[in-house]
């Protein structure tokens, strides 16, 4: 059974014979986890494997675990810092900042690779613009090419770990005041303007290496009347052909105020599939999910399935060696002072 398109949640601590049902299903692809399906490390690898168990090529687990505010697993693993803490320190020590983005990548992806979680959507790659509250600290800087060095350090240090990385949120949340969780946020700049900003990031990350982006449910309504993640100009004509990303594009929670502009859930998902996008998360409503799936019966796309595949997490060093490596212990030295000051 290949991969489908669809990366949904589960309600708790271990999977119901409902959600099990749910990812047996031919167009689920992947599994996203939160902070409610984690009580303890034991616990969390025992969910993990038992996702990992249900079929083969196995499902794709994701997670945020960006740091800062947005850290779904939080006791006993390490606490990571908002990406801003690490852009202020750029603006001090540019060499120590780069050090440390990629040391602490690093951990987090060992971390969640430990446990058997393949990816945590992460760099942030908006712009640290104060009119977005939802972005906010998030963000690595305002600065455009302060950003493309901390990202790509940051990449570094996952890669090295053995996860691919997913820049988010494109083309560029960071600029606009709503909130996409909650509304519908609209961006009225130019194509030129944004282009000359906010798409900077992406396009030197995108070159250097991305394997993995996640759209923002904003319209740019000068350049598209399509949110960006339901936008064929958007995912085909900017990110593909102009930027030439040839990596997996994931649509941002389809359950999103901000994904609402499409119409019901099985319109939300066929556009953003005929836009574009290779994987669609659909979280915290279950009647959603199940008529996407119903919605996507048949439906098949080898591309999206191989892009998909090299999601999949490659742990460079063996699990239970893990916490016992050097690296590992100077790694969370350096973490420790970095998060006293």
């Amino acid at each position: 059974m290949s991969l489908g398109p669809v990366m949904l949640d589960i309600a708790g601590h271990a999977i119901t014979d409902e959600e099990r049902k749910r990812l047996e299903h031919p167009q689920a692809g992947g599994v996203i986890l939160f902070s409610r399906n984690y009580q303890s490390p034991r616990q969390l690898k025992s969910l993990v494997d038992e996702i990992h168990d249900i079929r083969l090529p196995r499902l794709v687990i994701a997670v945020d675990q960006e740091g800062g505010r947005v850290q779904r697993f939080r006791d006993q693993f390490q606490p990571l810092p908002a990406m801003a803490l690490l852009g202020e320190l750029y603006d001090k020590d540019q060499g120590i900042a780069l050090q440390n983005a990629e040391n602490f990548a690093w951990i987090m992806a060992s971390e969640l690779l430990h446990y058997g979680i393949d990816l945590s959507f992460s760099p942030v790659l908006d712009i640290g613009d104060p009119v977005s509250s939802v972005i906010g600290d998030r963000a690595f800087h305002q600065n455009p090419e302060t950003i493309t060095r901390l990202a790509n350090a940051w990449i570094r240090g996952m890669k090295k770990a053995g996860m691919e990385a997913v820049g988010k949120h494109f083309p560029g949340h960071g600029s606009v005041a709503g909130d996409s969780h909650h509304v519908m946020p609209f961006d009225r700049r130019s194509f030129d303007e944004i282009e000359a900003h906010d798409l900077i990031p992406f396009r030197r990350v995108i070159a250097t290496h991305l394997t993995g982006i996640m759209m923002a449910h904003v319209i740019y309504e000068t350049v598209d009347e399509y949110a960006a993640g339901y936008s064929k100009h958007w995912i085909e004509n900017v990110l593909r052909s102009q930027l030439r990303f040839q990596g997996t594009v994931f649509s941002d929670d389809l359950s999103m105020s901000g994904a609402e502009s499409a119409g019901g859930y099985a319109e939300r998902a066929q556009l953003s599939l005929q836009a574009g996008c290779d994987m669609l998360l659909v979280c915290n409503n279950s009647e959603g999910v199940d008529e996407i799936l119903d919605a996507l019966k048949g439906y098949n796309n080898p591309t999206s399935q191989l892009r998909m595949i090299r999601m999949h997490g490659r742990p460079s060093l063996q699990s239970d060696d893990l916490i016992n490596t050097t690296q590992w212990q100077q790694s969370v030295e350096r973490l420790a002072l970095f998060n006293q000051h």
